[in-house]
């Protein structure tokens, strides 16, 4: 919403200065409300600005906003414009096409707090009050363009209701402009008094400087043309257009042939035959296009798809694909007449242009005499504007001026006119919508090229009579006649030069259109007295309590206005009318999911003056409250409101309606609240990357627990920490390693820092040459000690590894006891740890290495040591009077990486069962290692040791402080370890599974909560509940992000001490059981959903209620469903219709009704009766948990992606209607009432019969049957559901009965779909110029339902159109694919593209330990851009680099970390 300034207000003087009306005017707005009358041209706008500026300067107005209200969408652009040029306010601009979903009050809050002026449609603004988002007292200046439609049921008279509501002392200054503020001559002191009570403000006029704004605004000259009446016939084709078309009018061809006749003859009288023709063309034209379109889209039994055979040499296209339509015999007929003439009305350009001379003899007299004044005033600088009454004239009128041969090379011309109601039209009766409507942007287009002077002549509606700037005109004409005074001043006060003239077109004999042009003029001048010459007028203080004025149509009744009533909801102050009342069902209605084969839901009025309301049947209310009925009303309009205020206030009572008026959870948008109503915090301001204090168990304090390790029971060292850390055990390396704790204990006073100091350098000194290779810098939070028989720390072997801790040269103890335990390092080879095998006595340095061997290569060992071990900055320490120790090489370990105990299996047998190789080294060139063999391999292990005791202690408290269930601790580890820790056991896994829990369990809860609202509602509403920002704002109110695992396996660098940051002097102190970490913020919700699927997985769906209360989630609470919801006692019977559909299922219904529930198309629901719909939108929820819980028992190693991706495959639209159809024959039981939906079933049935399961699940994506027939299956299983009491292992073993058959064949590697194989292949290839186009195969549909892929700007493939446009994605990717891997064809990607030298390698780098990789695409990319293209790509084929890789991470990881390489050089 950021203001843009257009070309031609950029060229305006910054320096404007005001004259001195308008300061004279702006001065007297500061002392009250006022309404400046003033005409076109006079500069109200920059009143407007001088009053905002001053306005800002109040103490009064601090914390309010500006609203600047205008009438039409055209003049928000032009006036935000305006202000952001001339002032430096903070402006923002609302329209139609700019404007938020109305439902999404976070962002209008915002929008409005973080403004200074608004800019917007009068509508929108009355909505915003209405439903409470903002209010008036909140406001500091209200300004009204073009105020004269303050009157009867405008908006703008809406929006002041609201203001007279406030109370007086908070109600906003108010400042009205307009031209001509009396709409009613005949009583002008009426209407103005009218005005100024709905306005609250008083209208004034120049005064004192009356002379200044006469010369600034001067009035044309005004001169009546008349011309005669349109004759019976003229010189023209014959038979014409219309002759030919009418002789097939007939009820076959879906065109309103009444109401085209009509417009056909107001044309032919206005402008003459041939324009009437031209109107007839265009309008049948596109009316059959659309009919066209609508059959094609009933058809839906196969794609249709559009190839260019040139495009494709050699590829074959399946011409049985294309859609046979069966089109009306009429209008086949129709359409071949509109082709024998369009060499008259058509050309090939865009848009269309008439394409021959026409010639005045074919247009009418009145159409002659415009063309005489034309050329009267036409010259190389003229600009005009012709004013009509209708659309069509206007667009007629436009295109053949230039045709004419008179006003040919003199006329640039074009049409402006409003919107129309054309534009969103679709389905059955989309070709009765009008479809010559304008858009903004071809409006703005258009006004643009006349202020350019691209165009000098504009044909328009009122739509430019008045607001749009528009440069002074040297002629306007009125062509048609006036009707009313705002009409004259307006359309007048676009000729506001001195030489401009002012044309009034009448026909001859016309006296009563010629009378009314002159009451006009004679009466201005007293009306401008009426405004002009009164002193000090009275202040209106309220508004009137009837809306009618005199002399004007469609009057409100007294009686009815006094009856009206006002219905405010106390918690929010949101306000119902009878004026929004009809406008709140319509937005209900229009809400409503329904498919191409069903009417839009729409409300029913009946009766006259007491109507009856019924609502839409597809809304799950009571009988009772499907229909009302309204009170007796004075007028057929106010008894329609009537009713409707009165159903508005039910259904608010009903929850169908929320607090705010607006439909619960119905529309998009940022939902401020989830399914309990309970509020989701603003989490905009949460970083990416979180750097959170997570819970960790080592510190040291004044006590200190001793923790023994053993290895296959025997007791082996102890770790010693200030937390007592969880029992454990781990199996690794076929060795059962376990960790108790047995005691505390506090060292003496006198004593304690030498112990700990020793303790201290003995640990590090092990975790170097076991772990690390390199030093320990900081201090220890946990120290590995030798224990003595009584399992206490054996001090005196500490003392001699602090004392010698490189060890020493007495071998003189050494026996053969002592092989295969003995630890020893090579002086020459500093910090690599070897393991005593032998002494080989029979060998010296000086002994010659025997064949084969790897010495042999050298004439004695002692050569090839020098060799080996000499350095730049030493020489070999080479002992030639001492035996040789045959040592084997013990690996460091520098890796927490383990399996649990149900993991082993898998990941265990390729671990370190390595056959290492032994090595000769002189015996005197080897100290001995004071560590004992079971304190070494305690350190072995201590890694592993550390992360175990780490994720138990963090289970141990996600549990305990979050209140959660006896979850088994190996699940809750599980999920809370994130992807940067490199396992592949981390929570994605769970976090796929918990997504398809949470959406079960919310969908019940809703379902149940909420029994009156429908599908669209409860769907927005779960979807509010399970987003990534409701989990997330959860998360952080319980504070989850406290027992999270990030970090990674490998411990180069020692982790388990205290922070760089942490007290140095005196670790000892107390324990600080918290460490810093950072991981990314989605981290939390994945943790969320993650947990939610291990209490699943361990404890069902009652465990997972249970833990989702504990969490903060919207699940309904703990109490497992069947003892929540309970069904009536009472049972009723199952039709016989579906007898053999129970039998089939293998279940017995005890509700029948709920099956016939299931069974109801929409189309086939009665009055009150309810549809599938709600069931539907459960049973989808149902089969994605059983379809994710089988394949998540099914592949216990697969991916979270391999899971997603099968489980889709499993449970969309193509593979449920197959199953529906062959499993169980819905398509017999389904009621439906709508010929084309059972046509297209009908179509469809065979080819699902014939799929196979595995052509399904691969190839499914290429088949669109009917939604019907996925939904009926979806709903059938809810309505089981339900049955059962919500017994969802009930449900689950009939749901897998019943779609066993595709369960069966999926695999973790299914083939991707093509758009995703597209943009893999294109990635690793290096191409970055690669996007999809959208087009509309039918101009006139104005909808994209066809594809082109484009590579390097050359179109590859398509455009490609079929039933839907994922569909035409999906076969354009497939096809590219093809072409671009042929090197055969001239569009391969190998000749096309240059890009591939260009791009750097896209594999993801290596990160730095516990760093995260941030793959996520920005949401404002997309593919049909080559940029959007390129990153959605890139993302995808990292995502599967990194899945591709992580089933053998653990074992690269593990085998990096056993620093094996060149073991026997020592390097």
């Amino acid at each position: 919403m950021t203001i843009t300034q257009d070309s031609s207000i950029q060229s305006v003087n910054e320096t404007i200065l005001p004259r001195k009306y308008q300061e004279e005017i702006f001065q007297r707005a500061q002392q009250c409300n006022i309404i400046a009358a003033l005409d076109t041209g006079s500069g109200k706008t920059f009143i407007s600005i001088l009053l905002i500026k001053w306005i800002v300067l109040q103490e009064s107005a601090q914390d309010k906003v500006i609203v600047f209200l205008v009438p039409k969408v055209a003049l928000v652009e032009q006036q935000a414009n305006f202000i952001a040029l001339h002032t430096p306010l903070r402006v923002k601009k609302f329209h139609g096409s700019l404007d938020l979903d109305l439902t999404d009050r976070a962002n209008w809050r915002t929008a409005f707090e973080k403004s200074d002026v608004v800019v917007m449609t009068a509508q929108i603004f009355l909505n915003i009050l209405t439903h409470s988002h903002w209010s008036i007292d909140k406001v500091s200046l209200l300004i009204f363009d073009e105020c004269h439609h303050t009157r009867k049921n405008h908006a703008y008279n809406g929006i002041m209701r609201e203001y007279f509501q406030t109370p007086s002392l908070q109600r906003p200054k108010v400042f009205g402009m307009t031209a001509s503020p009396i709409w009613n001559t005949r009583d002008a002191q009426g209407s103005l008094m009218t005005l100024e009570k709905n306005l609250d403000a008083t209208v004034i006029a120049v005064r004192e400087h009356i002379s200044e704004l006469l010369q600034n605004s001067p009035r044309p000259l005004e001169i009546i043309k008349q011309y005669y009446p349109p004759p019976g016939n003229y010189i023209y084709l014959y038979p014409n257009l219309w002759d030919c078309v009418s002789l097939f009018c007939s009820s076959d061809v879906a065109i309103p042939w009444e109401k085209l006749q009509m417009k056909y003859h107001v044309t032919r009288n206005s402008l003459g035959p041939y324009c009437a023709d031209l109107y007839l063309y265009h309008d049948i034209k596109a009316r059959i296009s659309q009919i066209i379109h609508d059959l094609e889209a009933s058809i839906k039994d196969r794609p249709r798809i559009n190839y260019d055979d040139d495009a494709y040499p050699g590829m074959d296209v399946d011409e049985s694909s294309e859609i046979n339509i069966v089109i009306p015999p009429d209008l086949e007929q129709i359409d071949f007449i509109l082709c024998e003439f369009q060499s008259f009305f058509e050309d090939d350009s865009v848009p269309p242009a008439v394409p021959i001379t026409v010639p005045l003899a074919w247009c009418s007299p009145k159409v002659k005499a415009l063309t005489e004044v034309l050329l009267e005033h036409c010259s190389p600088t003229f600009q005009g504007i012709v004013f009509v009454e209708q659309r069509q004239v206007a667009a007629c009128l436009a295109k053949i001026l230039s045709c004419i041969p008179e006003l040919r090379g003199s006329i640039r011309c074009a049409e402006l006119v409003g919107h129309g109601g054309g534009h969103g039209h679709r389905g059955k009766h989309a070709a009765t919508a009008n479809v010559k409507g304008m858009g903004l942007a071809r409006q703005q287009d258009v006004v643009k090229a006349f202020r350019d002077r691209t165009l000098n002549l504009l044909v328009a509606t009122s739509v430019a009579e008045e607001g749009l700037d528009f440069p002074a005109c040297d002629l306007v004409i009125r062509f048609d006649p006036l009707h009313h005074m705002v009409g004259y001043v307006q359309s007048r006060g676009r000729a506001r030069t001195k030489t401009s003239t002012f044309v009034i077109m009448v026909q001859e004999g016309h006296m009563a259109h010629i009378n009314r042009y002159r009451v006009f003029v004679d009466s201005e001048p007293e009306l401008k007295r009426v405004y002009q010459s009164r002193e000090n007028p009275p202040r209106p203080v309220s508004p009137i309590s009837s809306e009618s004025e005199e002399g004007e149509v469609e009057e409100e009744d007294p009686n009815d206005l006094a009856a009206r009533e006002r219905y405010i909801v106390p918690s929010t102050g949101a306000v119902l009318t009878y004026g929004s009342a009809i406008s709140l069902l319509n937005y209900l209605c229009s809400l409503i999911p329904h498919d191409p084969f069903t009417p839009i839901p729409v409300p029913k009025y009946t009766g006259d003056y007491a109507v009856v309301l019924e609502l839409p049947s597809s809304l799950p209310l009571p009988i009772d409250k499907l229909i009302f009925r309204g009170p007796l009303r004075y007028s057929k309009r106010e008894a329609r409101r009537a009713v409707a205020f009165l159903a508005v206030k039910e259904l608010h009572k009903l929850g169908v309606f929320d607090d705010y008026l607006l439909p619960s959870a119905g529309s998009k948008g940022r939902g401020l609240e989830d399914a309990d109503g309970k509020e989701i915090a603003d989490v905009s301001d949460v970083p990416d990357t979180l750097d959170v204090l997570v819970r960790d168990p080592w510190a040291l304090g004044s006590r200190l627990r001793m923790h023994v390790i053993s290895m296959d029971g025997v007791d082996v060292a102890g770790l010693v920490t200030g937390t007592e850390l969880p029992a454990l055990e781990i199996m690794s390396e076929g060795c059962l390693v376990t960790l108790r704790c047995t005691d505390e204990f506090v060292f003496d006073e006198d004593s304690e820092w030498e112990k700990l100091q020793m303790l201290t350098e003995y640990t590090k000194m092990g975790i170097w040459i076991s772990i690390t290779g390199r030093p320990v810098t900081l201090p220890l939070t946990c120290f590995l000690v030798p224990l003595t028989p009584h399992n206490c720390i054996n001090f005196e072997e500490v003392e001699r590894v602090v004392r010698e801790p490189q060890g020493t040269y007495d071998w003189s103890s050494v026996t053969e006891d002592d092989y295969h335990r003995t630890l020893i390092m090579n002086s020459n080879q500093y910090g690599r740890i070897m393991v005593l095998r032998n002494i080989r006595h029979d060998l010296t340095a000086l002994s010659v290495p025997p064949p084969g061997a790897r010495e042999s290569s050298c004439s004695t060992y002692e050569e090839f040591f020098v060799q080996r071990w000499t350095r730049k900055t030493r020489e070999a320490v080479v002992p030639t009077d001492c035996p040789l120790v045959e040592a084997t090489y013990l690996p460091r370990h520098p890796s927490g990486l383990y399996r649990p105990m149900h993991r082993l299996q898998d990941i265990d047998k390729y671990k370190r069962h390595l056959a290492l190789p032994g090595v000769l080294v002189p015996q005197g060139a080897c100290r001995r290692m004071h560590f004992s063999e079971g304190v070494y391999r305690a350190f072995f292990f201590l890694p592993q040791i550390c992360r175990r005791a780490t994720d138990l202690f963090r289970a141990q408290q996600v549990r305990f402080q979050l209140g959660l269930p006896a979850i088994a601790p190996e699940l809750l580890i599980e999920a809370s370890t994130l992807p940067t820790t490199s396992t592949t056991w981390n929570n994605q896994r769970l976090e796929t599974l918990g997504d398809s829990v949470l959406k079960l369990a919310t969908t019940v809860h809703a379902m149940n909560k909420y029994p009156h609202r429908h599908e669209g509602q409860l769907s927005q509403l779960r979807q509010n509940s399970v987003s990534n920002r409701t989990l997330l704002a959860r998360a952080i109110d319980i504070g989850l992000e406290r027992y999270l695992t990030s970090e990674g396996q490998t411990l180069h660098v020692w982790r388990y001490t205290v922070a760089e940051d942490g007290d140095h002097l005196d670790p000892f102190d107390f324990a600080r059981r918290q460490v810093r970490r950072a991981y990314p913020r989605r981290s939390l919700q994945d943790c969320m959903e993650a947990t939610l699927g291990a209490a699943f997985l361990y404890g069902g769906i009652d465990m997972a209620l249970r833990v989702g209360d504990a969490l903060g989630m919207s699940v309904g609470g703990a109490i497992p469903w069947p003892l929540r919801y309970s069904r009536p006692p009472e049972s009723s019977l199952v039709p016989p219709l579906f007898s053999d559909l129970q039998v089939t299922l293998g279940y017995e219904f005890h509700r029948g009704n709920l099956l016939v529930e299931a069974a109801t198309h929409p189309s086939f629901a009665p009055t009150g009766g309810s549809s599938y719909q709600r069931l539907e939108f459960l049973g989808d929820a149902v089969i994605d948990l059983v379809v994710m819980r089988y394949l998540f028992n099914k592949f216990p190693e697969a991916t979270s992606g391999q899971l997603s991706a099968a489980r889709s495959r499993a449970v969309c639209g193509p593979t449920l209607a197959s199953i529906a159809v062959k499993r169980l024959g819905l398509h017999k039981h389904l009621l439906i009432n709508n010929v084309e939906l059972s046509t297209a079933i009908a179509r469809h049935v065979p080819l699902l019969m014939s799929l196979s399961p595995e052509d399904t699940i691969r190839r499914g994506w290429k088949y669109d049957p009917p939604k019907a027939l996925s939904d009926v299956l979806e709903s059938i299983v809810g309505a089981v559901f339900v049955d059962t009491r919500f017994d969802f292992e009930k449900t689950a073993v009939i749901v897998e009965a019943v779609v066993i058959d595709v369960l069966e064949v999926l695999t973790t590697d299914l083939p991707r779909d093509p758009v995703s194989e597209l943009m893999i292949w294109a990635a690793a290839a290096g191409c970055r110029r690669i996007s999809f186009k959208k087009t509309q195969s039918n101009p006139d549909i104005r909808r994209n339902d066809s594809i082109s892929v484009i590579v390097h700007d050359v179109v590859v493939v398509g455009p490609i159109t079929a039933t839907n446009l994922s569909l035409s994605k999906g076969l354009a990717a497939e096809r590219a694919r093809n072409v671009l891997a042929d090197p055969t064809f001239d569009k391969c990607l190998q000749k096309l593209c240059d890009c591939m030298h260009e791009l750097a390698a896209i594999v993801p780098e290596e990160t730095e330990e516990g760093a995260d990789v941030d793959l996520v695409v920005p949401s404002s990319h997309t593919d049909e851009t080559e940029e959007g293209f390129a990153a959605i790509a890139k993302q995808k084929l990292q995502d599967g680099v990194i899945e591709a890789s992580q089933e053998c991470d653990e074992l690269e990881v593990y085998l990096e970390d056993m620093d094996l390489e060149d073991i026997d050089a020592g390097e």
